[in-house]
């Protein structure tokens, strides 16, 4: 009878038989992992591209909400964003002569390639948490009708976007001062925002460059304007001021659209911030020499799988936020 002798070293690394695909226990079970992750994000991504589609002409247009760049002030449609999927693709990049440098047991060069990996991968993170608090709070504001819809402002002559601050009017009796001596006191609730309705429609009576832009997208693509005499009517069935976005209100539109920003970009930010903290725990085991001893680097290669899926479905996300 023949005998299948297993050496102990073998035992401990598998035991399970032949190895698929030539692959190690923990390769194997890390890509069990990114496929059942990917069809996470697929499921996402479907359902934003379901709603999407079935509210085309509500939808926000990318690039009238990611305008913003960090210590700028002007319209520059989704540079910032693109500045992002730059360093976080050229982290993958590092990521790669990391993996490439532990075969070759260069110690040095891994130690550099997986800092750089990490610092591409912090300010990633940081700069999608500006975005989000750039998102929530707003620049423009805007109103919500009786039947949820948001109405934006434009400058008539040159067809921008016009701030509630722009025009709005100041009427001391639309406020309350909350202050101590006034008695009054408020324990929970939304806090005020910086206009009332009655002030924003009194700013536009009075500003005849003020125009009313509607959520509904037209032929050429664009979102609606309407003339002076349709904003002035249109006015009357605001119902409260929204500024910024949130789960329940969006001043650039549909709220869906804010609801899957969070939920999707946020769940992708939770990854790539999982993944600064393991290449973290892995630069220091490098440093201290731990894998030089075991006599290969294959926890790098490991974890280079992962942040390669990470990167790969931001390339997704991208596309189906801001590109299409």
């Amino acid at each position: 009878m023949d005998t299948t002798v297993t050496t102990p070293s073998e035992e401990n690394v598998w035991g399970g038989g032949n190895r698929p695909l030539g692959a190690s226990y923990g390769k194997l079970m890390m890509w069990f992992f990114i496929v059942s992750d990917a069809l996470t994000f697929s499921g996402f991504l479907a359902s934003y591209g379901f709603s999407r589609f079935k509210f085309i002409e509500t939808w926000p247009i990318a690039d009238e909400v990611f305008t913003h760049v960090p210590f700028f002030h002007g319209n520059y449609p989704m540079y910032y964003v693109a500045f992002m999927t730059f360093i976080l693709i050229m982290s993958s990049v590092t990521m790669v002569l990391a993996v490439d440098a532990g075969h070759r047991m260069m110690k040095n060069k891994v130690v550099i390639y997986m800092f750089l990996t990490i610092i591409g991968g912090g300010i990633f993170v940081g700069s999608q948490a500006w975005e989000w608090a750039t998102f929530i709070r707003g620049d423009y504001g805007a109103l919500e009708t009786n039947g949820g819809r948001i109405l934006q402002f434009v400058k008539a002559d040159t067809g921008e976007r016009a701030a509630l601050a722009d025009f709005a009017a100041t009427l001391p009796d639309e406020r309350v001062d909350h202050e101590r001596r006034n008695g009054v006191w408020y324990y929970e609730g939304e806090a005020l925002p910086s206009y009332s309705v009655n002030e924003v429609a009194e700013g536009l009576r009075t500003n005849p460059n003020i125009l009313i832009r509607t959520e509904q997208i037209n032929e050429a693509g664009e979102k609606t304007i309407l003339n002076r005499e349709e904003s002035l009517q249109k006015i009357k069935d605001a119902k409260l001021v929204v500024e910024g976005a949130n789960l329940i209100r969006n001043e650039y539109g549909s709220r869906l659209f804010a609801d899957f920003f969070f939920f999707i970009t946020g769940f992708h930010g939770f990854h790539v911030f999982s993944g600064v903290v393991i290449n973290i725990i892995i630069f220091f085991n490098i440093i201290l020499g731990t894998y030089e001893r075991r006599g290969h680097y294959e926890m790098v290669e490991k974890v280079g799988l992962y942040w390669h899926f990470v990167d790969l479905v931001w390339v997704f996300v991208f596309t189906f936020f801001y590109l299409v």
